[in-house]
């Protein structure tokens, strides 16, 4: 009996492949790598700049003066109030000079000899004494004292004409405002002597007396207070 040889499968396979006609080609399709993505470190943008009181203009000193009459309540006002406040509560002449009467101003209104001179040792000289008096008179509460108010008594406002006190200009006069503070939760006060107007705006030139050489706190109450009229110029 003739024996045929024995064929692996895997070769059988192989010779039906041979067989079939043409050999079929096997294409390998390669799928791209998704594209890399970099994310940028963005820097935040830097914080905006803390908008500045609206006080008056710096220059406002070296310019002419008018006959304008100030008024209380309005911004620049209530920014100078908050760096009178600032002081007091800092004892601080440099941080309540926004709210003085401009050596610039002094200079064009005194007909003396020396008005800087005078405005720098007389005037804030006894500004600054009497910021520290105020400064005592909060006391151990200076830190947390809270200003309420600065009432400006209008009704007492009066043109002083120049020829008067030395002055070679007119400007418009104001005594005894009251400066409305709570400490400790009760409500305080005490007077701005003086306030004297320069192109339409209040400033103070004497906050605890006007005759006095400083150091002094202008009639300091429980409450409001109240103003009182003066013919001070």
């Amino acid at each position: 009996m003739r024996r045929w040889p024995l064929i692996s499968s895997a070769a059988a396979v192989l010779v039906a492949a041979g067989c079939g006609g043409s050999a079929s080609n096997t294409r390998v399709v390669q799928t791209p790598a998704p594209p890399t993505t970099t994310t940028a470190l963005v820097k935040p943008p830097p914080p905006k700049p803390r908008p500045r009181p609206p006080l008056p203009p710096a220059n406002n000193g070296s310019l002419p003066q008018t006959s304008q009459q100030p008024r209380a309540g309005t911004p620049a006002f209530n920014a100078e109030m908050a760096a009178l406040w600032a002081g007091v509560k800092a004892n601080s002449v440099h941080a309540a000079l926004p709210a003085f009467f401009p050596a610039a101003a002094y200079a064009q209104v005194k007909a003396i000899s020396d008005p800087r001179g005078d405005w720098q040792d007389r005037l804030v000289g006894g500004y600054a004494q009497d910021l520290a008096a105020a400064h005592n008179l909060l006391g151990g509460g200076a830190g947390s004292a809270q200003l309420v108010e600065v009432d400006v008594p209008s009704q007492y406002a009066h043109l002083v004409p120049p020829g008067s006190c030395d002055n070679s200009l007119s400007y418009w006069e104001v005594p005894n405002s009251r400066v409305v503070y709570r400490e400790n939760g009760e409500l305080k006060s005490f007077g701005i002597a003086s306030m004297i107007s320069w192109r339409g705006y209040w400033y103070v030139v004497h906050l605890g007396s006007v005759t006095g050489g400083g150091g002094t706190v202008d009639d300091p109450e429980t409450g409001k207070g109240t103003a009182q009229a003066s013919s001070t110029c």
